[in-house]
């Protein structure tokens, strides 16, 4: 068989992430390592998983590990695994083309601040191109488990944009990444490459990001050399990280820079996690869970399909990595790892969606993080408020979603309302229940597009007369939230937004009575508006819920909000038929006048008024008029109206 060698250019955005390694990512160098030797613990992860059903691809050697070696004299850096190791094909697929999506985003989120863009490397499956970091010529050789010796491939690439790929003989499986340092002088400001060539320099960095790993990660013992006034290198291998997984061991054992350098590993998040948890749990399932809450929400986190999830192992042996059925969805931030003594180990997804075992961890896991979150509620709340922005949003699905723990999920809500400063959601149902007015028996909420059009919304005119506090939802998940949120604590949540607003208590006898006679004298009014109308509104009516506002509109108990119409409708789907209510002020000028003129007969402009009411009810909720033109010719031949011709 030939060499088949063959030279192929890099993918759009390879060129561009080679770029940025090369130039931009120098003072943060120390990632490459990391990257690498993750990407070897995964490789032979995946290995240990498909030799389950296919025990001969271990080909008679089980003990995986990685080794890392040097070479003083040629400049390089040698890092090995015997894990699945890749073929020609996946070679090529793998190291030229970036095919997680999103690379867009990735692009776009750089900021050319090099600690931040350095933590976005690995979280977007791009770990490998760290290497050009510190080398100018990257050199992979590796066979997948189970093809033949002569099956080999030989990947090579300076970095420039293009890569040849050959066919090699290799005896063993697995992949070796050769690094090519780069001369010294290359680093920028005086920057050297060369202390990467000493053996204690390389296992600091695999102690500070590298120590968790379960494999051994081995590399050459060293000893002095009285004689020669240096270090002698072995042809022996020490094993230089602790080589065990670090879940297993006692809590009491792992140091908090332990535990963060496990999480960045996990997520390839370089910023610290929030908070974990490390347990064992025993009981009707028995496993070890180590959950941690991130800080920062990944680009694509409102994307429900995104299939990510919890490390699977089972009796240490690494099942799979994206083992969603462990947590429910709206947790899906969280990153972690889930050890279970009970499973098969040939567990299959469609096994761990059926299996009852799975459905104690997946409720277990979910009450550890309610229980995580709880905690930096009421004990630490400025790192709430920071969960919060992120993955507030994300959390409110879990009123549809759990509903066992449907109530636990409602008091980590957060809102902006009427009495809160600023955009913030910081407003939690239990501050809003502990300001309710006296004699106060409901929730008020708003929703609307905006949090500046919930604050200039005129449905809150009479709470804001009165002192009532108005929770204002602007999320696009809260109304689909509220039709799981219907009452807190035996209080019920109440939309302002809504036909026959009932203030309870909070309305006099006297203030209802004079509602009932206001009405009474506008009738006529009312009836009119309803006419030149039409089927435009389901009623007119007056209304004391504004003060400031001469119209507003309501739905009727059992429709759909208007703002619901608009979202609806803005996702290109069928919203149902909605007739609103038109609600005029009468104390209102203009209202007042229109109501004098009808009564003295002088009516000939109902339409116009009627329809220019309506017009300004549509916009002030945020809503879209169906005939602009017209609006605008009904408002000059009002304003027209009204004003005296100049002299």
């Amino acid at each position: 068989m030939g060499a088949m060698k063959e030279t192929l250019g890099f993918q759009t955005e390879v060129r561009q992430l080679l770029q940025l390694m090369i130039h931009s990512l120098y003072s943060n160098r120390e990632i490459f390592l990391r990257e690498l030797v993750s990407n070897a613990s995964d490789a032979c992860d995946k290995l240990r998983y498909e030799a389950l059903n296919r025990p001969e691809l271990l080909e008679g050697d089980g003990e995986l590990q990685i080794r890392i070696d040097l070479d003083r004299d040629a400049r390089t850096i040698t890092i090995s695994d015997n894990g699945i190791g890749l073929s020609r094909d996946e070679a090529i697929e793998h190291l030229g083309t970036i095919a997680k999506s999103g690379t867009r985003e990735f692009f776009g989120r750089l900021s050319g601040d090099e600690a931040k863009d350095a933590q976005l490397i690995g979280q977007f499956g791009v770990g490998f191109y760290s290497a050009f970091i510190v080398a100018d010529r990257v050199t992979v050789v590796s066979r997948r488990a189970g093809l033949p010796a002569d099956q080999g491939v030989r990947w090579e690439s300076d970095g420039s944009g293009e890569f040849s790929v050959e066919t090699v003989e290799k005896a063993g499986r697995g992949t070796d990444v050769i690094l090519h340092l780069r001369p010294d002088d290359e680093g920028g400001d005086g920057e050297s490459f060369g202390d990467l060539l000493a053996s204690w320099r390389l296992k600091s960095i695999v102690t500070k990001y590298s120590d968790h790993i379960s494999l051994p990660i081995r590399m050459r013992r060293e000893e002095w050399d009285k004689d020669k006034g240096e270090y002698r290198r072995l042809d022996d291998w020490e094993t230089v990280n602790q080589a065990s997984a670090l879940w297993t061991r006692p809590k009491s054992e792992i140091t908090e820079d332990q535990y963060k350098a496990f999480y960045s590993h996990l997520s390839h998040d370089g910023s610290e996690p929030l908070a974990w948890t490390h347990n064992r749990v025993e009981g009707r399932a028995e496993y070890t869970q180590l959950l941690y809450v991130p800080a920062k929400a990944p680009f694509d986190i409102m994307d429900r399909q995104r299939r990510q999830g919890l490390k699977l192992y089972v009796r240490r042996v690494f099942i799979m990595d994206d083992a969603e059925q462990l947590l429910p969805a709206y947790l899906r931030f969280v990153r972690g790892v889930v050890d279970s003594n009970d499973l098969p180990l040939n567990v299959s997804r469609e096994i761990l969606q059926e299996s009852r075992d799975v459905k104690a961890i997946r409720e277990g896991c979910a009450r550890r993080v309610l229980g995580m979150l709880e905690d930096l509620a009421e004990n630490q709340p400025d790192k709430y408020a920071g969960f919060w922005a992120e993955f507030g949003q994300v959390l409110k699905e879990g009123l549809g979603e759990d509903f066992g723990n449907r109530e636990r999920i409602a008091k980590l809500l957060r809102f902006a309302s009427t009495q809160s400063e600023g955009d913030a959601q910081t407003v939690s149902l239990a501050d809003y229940l502990g300001r309710m007015k006296e004699g106060q028996e409901k929730i008020y909420y708003l929703t609307a597009d905006s949090l500046q059009a919930a604050r200039s919304s005129p449905h809150l005119e009479v709470f804001r007369r009165k002192g009532v506090e108005v929770l204002l939802l602007t999320d696009r998940v809260d109304e689909w939230m509220l039709s799981f949120l219907d009452s807190h604590e035996d209080r019920e949540l109440v939309s302002v937004a809504r036909g026959g607003l009932d203030l309870g208590k909070l309305e006099d006898e006297e203030e209802k009575k004079q509602a009932q006679q206001v009405a009474e004298e506008h009738r006529e009014l009312t009836d009119k508006v309803k006419a030149e109308l039409g089927d435009a509104v389901k009623e007119v009516r007056v209304t004391n819920r504004l003060t400031d506002s001469a119209s507003c509109l309501v739905s009727d108990e059992g429709d759909i909000s208007g703002h619901l119409e608009r979202l609806l409708k803005q996702a290109g789907q069928k919203a149902p038929p909605r007739k609103p209510i038109l609600e005029l002020n009468p104390q209102h000028p203009i209202v007042a006048r229109l109501n004098d003129q009808i009564r003295r007969g002088e009516g000939t402009q109902v339409g116009d008024w009627a329809r220019l009411l309506l017009d300004q009810a549509q916009l002030a909720e945020g809503g879209q008029l169906e005939d602009p033109s017209g609006f605008v010719q009904r408002l000059n031949r009002m304003l027209l109206s009204i004003s005296p011709p100049s002299a």
